[in-house]
């Protein structure tokens, strides 16, 4: 039990090692933030809530791709719209938010997010 002192100060300097990215933006002040998202550039309602599209597009891309591929059901109702809408990324979502890079990209660059959609989908302004 001699090495004890040298094992808690190793601890310790593993510690602060490992804390000092957040001891390091604490002390500086600010953090990342949050992006600025541009507008639709059609319509003035989203096919649901934004504050609920914010907090559930992924899970509501999910259902809609398995319905589409496994149960080929290709129209959503929309109560907010009081519509029927195609279930399409790129024809839906893309149709209103025109740009993927000043849309879908600012939020997921911010957050270290690597969606697959685009592994399948290609971003119409790829194109032009």
């Amino acid at each position: 039990m001699h090495n004890t002192g040298k094992i808690i100060i190793g601890l310790l300097i593993f510690l602060v090692i490992a804390a000092f990215p957040i001891w390091y933006a604490v002390a500086g002040g600010k953090t990342g933030e949050m992006p600025v998202l541009e507008k639709a550039a059609r319509g003035e309602n989203c096919i649901i809530d934004s504050v609920l599209m914010k907090e559930t597009h992924m899970f509501l891309l999910d259902d809609w791709r398995d319905e589409v591929v496994r149960e080929d059901d290709r129209w959503y109702r929309s109560m907010t719209l009081d519509s029927t809408i195609e279930k399409s990324l790129t024809r839906t979502c893309l149709g209103c938010h025109a740009s993927k890079a000043n849309f879908c990209d600012r939020c997921h660059d911010y957050l270290a997010v690597v969606p697959y959609c685009w592994d399948c989908h290609v971003d119409p302004k790829e194109f032009e």
